[in-house]
């Protein structure tokens, strides 16, 4: 029987609960539609939370401490998350088919780099892991949400939706998670404080500059209690875990 190192084993479970969280999002909307779309704002919020907390209190210093250059590739990493998103926003045409195709492959590409995300920061630490891993794991069904949305106004079929979601979103993340740790787990820690620093610029984009707006746009009365209390956990787990 093949022995692996610890960080993988949490690799692992936090990249297949993802995809879990990220099914029961898809099977939520799919049965329940109601209940999911009040739900959505509030997830989002808490989401972004702890996703913006944790590369500016925890996983950038760490990453500037493991390589001083690091803040240059937090830089590239929130440019790389801006700049595809924006090639995938203008690759769509005023065809609802081709909206639905280009939004979830947008989709696609977040949920592969979700998967690198989790094998750069349990690489690092537990801490690091934990604390990017919760905030992906609870946005996941968020993200399971919004993928079945997107393909509906694409005029694809309810059941079509669900599976082609299940596809785009849920399984990417463990595939990337599974692709990248070969490599990952090779690099020194200098070289792992770069990628983490390139995982902080992609964390805080996908908090400040997706997450939030969407959440934003439903105009829910205590969406920024559930964004305080997802700052809350981040800052909790981390003062637990140094004191």
């Amino acid at each position: 029987m093949v022995a692996f190192p610890e960080e993988f084993y949490w690799i692992a479970a936090f990249a297949i609960v993802a995809a879990l969280v990220n099914s029961a999002g898809i099977v939520a909307i799919f049965r329940h539609r109601g209940w999911a779309e009040r739900s959505l704002p509030y997830l989002m919020c808490f989401a972004a939370g702890i996703l913006v907390t944790t590369p500016l209190i925890h996983a950038l210093p760490n990453a500037v401490a493991n390589n001083a250059d690091a803040g240059f590739t937090a830089l590239a990493g929130f440019l790389f998350m801006y700049l595809s998103n924006q090639i995938i926003k203008r690759r769509t045409g005023e065809e609802t088919l081709a909206f639905g195709v280009t939004a979830a492959e947008g989709i696609g590409i977040h949920s592969l780099v979700d998967g690198v995300v989790y094998t750069v920061t349990f690489n690092v630490s537990l801490l690091t892991g934990v604390l990017a891993g919760t905030g992906l794991v609870v946005h996941e069904f968020a993200e399971g949400v919004i993928t079945y949305l997107v393909l509906l106004k694409g005029d694809v079929t309810e059941r079509t939706a669900a599976a082609y979601a299940f596809f785009i979103a849920a399984l990417t993340t463990p595939i990337g998670a599974f692709v990248a740790y070969p490599l990952v787990s090779r690099l020194g820690q200098s070289d792992l404080g770069l990628l983490l620093g390139f995982v902080s610029g992609v964390l805080i984009y996908v908090s400040a500059a997706h997450l939030l707006p969407e959440a934003q746009s439903y105009e829910k009365e205590h969406s920024v209690l559930a964004l305080l209390a997802g700052v809350s956990l981040a800052l909790f787990i981390v003062f637990a875990r140094t004191m």
